[in-house]
């Protein structure tokens, strides 16, 4: 027995070790572009010879990289919202419906999460040149809606289907009508399905970039984009100062959607 509990001891250490090290290799280009965007260098050197804000007083000076960022958070507020609105529906529709081809179905939705995304995009750019969707707000939406859908989906009918349907069933019985009871009774049942899919589809839209590249025009661009292409044309840190605000904005709400999620469970 004492054998064995010093085996099982080796292995948790192990594992551990194992698992530091790949936090490490995961986290360190993260912590290399939040330096190089203090770094007083004109060039993406590491370590930076001194440190210093002017890049981040470069970017919010620059009406480029202001509107870039509105314009993605514009598109992915609307993708959020849509993606939860139809998702909750799609998802109503596959845990409560009672009809055939609920399966085939519901693989039809999630089909873009296995599409390299690459394809997706330039399916999509050949389907919007002809509808003259390319480079507009539209387009914008349409395209991330397709890649954001598949997660709130799967994230509403996970919860749809821990919840029971005996408690709206309850309420219905008590005098609500059924969609009464839905949004009374299911929906406050099911909200961290529903803030976990706007976490997500929000994230998604915010974050995409190859989408965005096919999508784009001159005068329409997500801060992704321009990122993208200013790194083509130059190696400013005041790329590294943009993508370390992506960043920051990325893990405040996954720390916030975890906090949230773990006060509901308590």
């Amino acid at each position: 027995m004492l054998l064995d509990f010093h085996k099982l001891g080796a292995w948790k250490w192990a594992l551990s070790a194992i698992c530091g090290l790949m936090t490490l290799f995961l986290l360190l280009p993260i912590m290399f572009i939040v330096a190089l965007s203090f770094g007083n260098s004109r060039w993406l050197i590491f370590p930076p010879p001194g440190w210093t804000l002017r890049w981040y007083e470069e970017l919010f000076a620059d009406p480029r990289w202001i509107g870039a960022a509105l314009t993605s958070a514009k598109i992915a507020f609307i993708v959020m919202v849509l993606s939860v609105i139809l998702g909750l529906l799609v998802s109503l529709a596959l845990v409560r419906g009672r009809f055939r081809g609920r399966a085939l179905l519901r693989t039809f939705f999630v089909t873009p999460m296995v599409l390299p995304v690459i394809i997706v995009a330039v399916a999509l750019y050949a389907a919007f040149l002809r509808m003259g969707l390319n480079g507009t707000l539209t387009g914008f939406v349409i395209a991330h809606l397709v890649v954001t859908l598949p997660f709130a989906i799967i994230t509403i009918s996970g919860a749809l289907e821990t919840f029971d349907p005996a408690i709206e069933d309850a309420a219905i019985l008590c005098g609500a009508s059924p969609w009464e009871a839905r949004l009374r009774v299911t929906m406050p049942g099911i909200s961290h399905g529903l803030f976990s899919a706007a976490i997500f589809s929000f994230l998604i839209s915010w974050d995409e970039v190859v989408l965005a590249i096919f999508m784009a025009s001159p005068s329409l661009q997500t801060l992704p984009v321009k990122v993208w292409t200013t790194l083509r044309q130059d190696m400013t840190p005041v790329i590294a100062a943009a993508s370390t605000l992506l960043i920051v904005l990325t893990v405040f709400l996954m720390v916030a959607a975890a906090l949230i999620r773990k006060g509901k469970a308590r």
